[in-house]
């Protein structure tokens, strides 16, 4: 895909050696920005085989609002370097997703001002009991529900933000969000999502990144009946791993696998279809995959 294959020869040519928390060193650019028409096919890279079921896995995991891995390490390790022993995660993207700990001061109201009731549904997709403590009300807020209820009540709305990123998670977190917010926006019926990045591994997150949203995406706008639109990401630290200048950390350097993509010719892009079921009842069967002929796979070792 040429936007992929554009964002890593800019980096490559325009980054700058950067050390970082892993210990391993990284050629670094800030403020990336690519986009794709999801009219043009689903957005999974063809110059290296990627393993579309484990992405697919993760998202579905997303969505079940899990904040645990038990169940997701049935069907991939993608999660297990940042898990502890029993799976429980600090920062499980889902969690956020689905049930958001929205706390207010107790006497400000339980109706949710503007957003009103905290029965969900149009007002918020808000659950769970409130619980009184050291004075504040503590209410889940399910955003993905938030949106799609807008998207079906108001569709012209610039208000449907999905944050991953809660404060008090992210100073103690062992790994705090990387791709921390995404907005959704409708464009003559069709659906666009923008999502914020602060941190991307150009050879192993950003391919599956691209690929997770833009399935959200299209999995969001045939709930609400609209086509998929645009897919745009912004990328703060955008960077590539390699080794160091004496040589060392060489298994970790993503440099040549990314050169050996640069030298492959993009295939046209596959189809990704999508059972006609209600959104929360989809799942990794209701996926089909057609027409992917992908190069062959190439591996990149994770800096942890």
């Amino acid at each position: 895909m040429k936007q992929y294959l554009d964002l890593v020869r800019h980096v490559l040519d325009n980054g700058r050696r950067k050390e970082n928390r892993t210990g391993v060193d990284t050629i670094s650019c800030f403020g990336c920005h690519y986009k794709v028409d999801l009219a043009d096919g689903y957005p999974l890279l063809t110059t290296k085989k990627m393993y579309f079921g484990s992405m697919l896995r993760e998202l579905l995991w997303y969505l079940s609002g899990e904040d645990h891995i038990r169940n997701l390490r049935q069907h991939t390790k993608i999660w297990d370097a940042w898990a502890d022993a029993d799976g429980n995660l600090d920062t499980a993207y889902g969690y956020y997703w689905r049930r958001f700990p929205s706390a207010r001061r107790n006497g400000g109201g339980e109706n949710g001002g503007e957003n009103g009731g905290e029965n969900g549904g149009e007002n918020g997709g808000e659950s769970g009991d409130a619980n009184a403590n050291d004075g504040w009300h503590v209410r889940e807020v399910d955003q993905i529900q938030y949106v799609i209820d807008t998207l079906r009540r108001d569709p012209s709305s610039r208000r449907m933000v999905v944050s991953a990123w809660e404060p008090g998670n992210a100073t103690s977190s062992k790994l705090p969000p990387c791709h921390y917010t995404f907005t959704f926006n409708v464009q003559e019926g069709r659906l666009c999502c923008h999502l914020n990045q602060r941190s991307g591994d150009i050879a192993l997150s950003i391919p599956f990144n691209l690929a997770c949203y833009s399935a959200l995406t299209m999995m969001i706008a045939q709930e609400t009946g609209l086509e998929p639109g645009i897919f745009s990401h912004f990328i703060i630290d955008a960077h590539i791993y390699t080794s160091k200048a004496d040589g060392s950390m060489a298994q970790y350097d993503h440099v040549p696998g990314l050169r050996a993509q640069l030298e492959r010719e993009p295939q046209p892009l596959p189809r990704l279809e999508i059972a006609r079921k209600p959104f929360d009842e989809l799942t990794f069967d209701d996926f089909t995959l057609e027409g992917y002929r992908p190069a062959p796979l190439l591996r990149f070792a994770v800096a942890v």
